[in-house]
């Protein structure tokens, strides 16, 4: 293992995400210190507003839905003929659902583990080959404090991060004769679209707290990155619920049982998604 600073000028980077919040932020850091970045996402228009704002040719654009199989081959194949290479690649796009788990369909579950979980994850596999040939390379999985302990109405998007966290530790392993770094972020609250985006539900009325702002949290993802840290969990307040996932998980319980009666009341969360 290297104790050396990782250089991120003139890195080659996939980040996914990158329409909104934080991979927006993470592609804008990285550009910023000197990394060549292929930012992707579903909305083209979003993505030609990002490159914009970046340094010319910092960002090149590649609209597409990594959770289908061919644009995963043809992102990574992108990366190599537009930015001659792979170096790393941040994994930063998710969604979720909101409800409890008996009225979600099979169909929600679904699609919120291949979003949170199968895409990052074969997006990787698609693109280890050219990671190993790279210069040196690293992969960033973007989680979640959820991954650390489960909440309710949360159950889809808590055992995909949890997942996410799990695959994280077996590829650092598994990598690291390869000098490949894996490095796992556990955010806490951080501004983003992620309640407007939601697959299915409502925000449920407990979750208001103040968030990080998304480029903060980009410049400690990059700090890590530079560090060649495994694992961060930015902020006080995700820091806090680390703590307690750890040592004190049933005060979390204890807490998320009360939201959860109060919410059930007539006035709370509507129907709690019935």
């Amino acid at each position: 293992m290297s104790y050396r600073r990782r250089r991120l000028a003139g890195k080659r980077v996939i980040v996914t995400g990158a329409s909104s919040g934080v991979g927006r932020a993470v592609a804008l850091e990285l550009a910023s210190r000197g990394a060549r970045v292929l930012a992707t996402a579903r909305r083209g228009d979003r993505l030609e507003e990002l490159c914009r704002s970046a340094a010319p040719a910092a960002i090149e654009p590649l609209a597409g839905d990594i959770c289908e199989p061919a644009f995963r081959d043809r992102l990574v194949a992108a990366a190599v003929s537009r930015l001659g290479g792979l170096d790393a690649l941040i994994a930063a796009a998710g969604g979720g659902a909101i409800g409890p788990f008996r009225n979600l369909t099979p169909d929600t579950f679904a699609r919120i583990i291949d979003l949170d979980l199968t895409a990052p994850a074969e997006l990787v596999r698609r693109g280890l080959p050219d990671l190993t040939r790279g210069d040196d390379p690293v992969i960033v999985f973007v989680g979640s404090i959820l991954g650390l302990h489960p909440l309710p109405l949360h159950g889809e998007y808590a055992a995909a991060k949890a997942a996410l966290r799990s695959l994280a530790g077996t590829l650092r392993a598994e990598l690291a004769g390869d000098g490949i770094g894996v490095l796992h972020v556990s955010l806490g609250p951080t501004e983003s679209e992620f309640w407007e985006a939601l697959v299915t539900g409502e925000r449920p009325p407990w979750s208001r707290g103040r968030r990080m702002p998304a480029a903060e949290a980009a410049r400690r993802i990059a700090d890590a990155m530079e560090q060649r840290r495994t694992e961060i969990t930015p902020g006080w307040q995700a820091m806090g619920y680390a703590l307690a996932a750890r040592f004190l998980p049933w005060v979390i319980d204890a807490a998320a049982s009360r939201h959860l009666r109060a919410a059930a009341r007539p006035g709370g969360m509507a129907g709690m998604n019935r």
